[in-house]
């Protein structure tokens, strides 16, 4: 079984484990209503994605 020859001192550590910190997720502007979204996903104001209609609103 492997097992490390020293121990890593605790700023080793600490530097590896800084950047397992969590991003917030960026948001951009719908081309067609100017809402919040997320990218790559269809807008939940208007249905739209890419320029088409994806989710037709129902009027009734």
């Amino acid at each position: 079984m492997a097992v490390p020859k020293q121990r890593q001192s605790h700023a080793r550590t600490n530097n590896r484990r800084s950047q397992h910190k969590i991003d917030a997720p960026s948001i951009t502007k719908c081309p067609q209503c100017g809402a919040a979204r997320l990218p790559h996903r269809v807008c939940t104001a208007c249905g739209t994605y890419g320029g088409k209609q994806i989710i037709v609103s129902d009027p009734s």
